[in-house]
């Protein structure tokens, strides 16, 4: 069954306060949660969580990395520590992985790296 919500007089925008945003975000970034179901669930759009997520990124100087998980992978036989992989990024999208030697120049790490962006 559809609902529609009807918003009268002069103020057409909801106003949300900082605890109901704070409340919000955290629930559409928790781990294994979906942002569109939170915005149904709210009746928001899914830009606006994004909207809020910049405006406390910015507001709170955090940078937008994806955190690191380190493993430690065997060393294959004939191949030496020098030779190994140092650095392997698994993308998400596409199941693509970029792997850089542990003898790889800095400028070829910079370029690798630059061109995942």
């Amino acid at each position: 069954m559809a609902f529609a919500t009807l918003l009268t007089g002069p103020e057409r925008r909801r106003r949300w306060p900082a605890a109901e945003r704070v409340r919000i975000l955290s629930a559409a970034f928790a781990p294994g949660a979906v942002v569109t179901q939170v915005a149904r669930e709210n009746e928001i759009s899914t830009g606006l969580i994004y909207k809020w997520r910049e405006q406390v990124r910015r507001r709170e100087g955090v940078a937008g990395f994806a955190p690191v998980v380190m493993a430690r992978e065997p060393v294959a036989r004939g191949v030496t520590d020098t030779d190994a992989v140092a650095i392997t990024v698994d993308l998400a999208v596409g199941g693509a992985r970029v792997s850089i030697g542990a003898k790889a120049s800095p400028a070829l790490v910079t370029a690798a790296l630059e061109a995942l962006r």
